[in-house]
């Protein structure tokens, strides 16, 4: 079986999946933004963290990996479940014409790709800072 034409749509689109596009699993969304050199939309907010004198830098980077690491198991949670909705959705509709419009199914789940692909991205660059040893570490 062939792959299917999704028109040159890319995961983040809905039509990608109203076309019949793939649901990626997250490791292979983590690759995707990996090779993209993306850096999400928190790139400032953590390197403006990341410029910060001890012991704010760490404080602050602390409690950006922690909320990027709950939104991450948040958004894999729900893009399961609505990948769940979309096999349902394409079962129920196999034997229609393809629609010339995207049902909230599709939304959602081009949503989800977009949010873990951020999440991905914000944890790549948090890895990427240099380490800085805590005063704290020494003794």
């Amino acid at each position: 079986m062939s792959a299917p034409d999704t028109g040159g749509y890319a995961p983040g689109h809905p039509w990608y999946y109203l076309l019949g596009g793939d649901i990626l699993p997250p490791k292979a969304i983590r690759i995707e933004a990996r090779l993209a050199e993306y850096k999400g939309y928190r790139q400032e907010e953590i390197l403006n963290a990341a410029a910060k004198p001890e012991p704010q830098r760490s404080k602050f980077l602390h409690k950006i990996r922690a909320e990027v690491q709950q939104s991450l198991k948040d958004n894999i949670s729900r893009y399961r479940e609505v990948a769940r909705e979309l096999h349902t959705y394409r079962r129920s509709h196999s034997r229609e014409p393809t629609p010339n419009c995207s049902e909230s199914v599709h939304m959602s789940m081009s949503l989800k790709y977009a949010h873990i692909y951020n999440d991905f991205a914000h944890l790549d660059l948090l890895d990427s800072l240099p380490q800085q040893a805590s005063l704290f570490d020494l003794l």
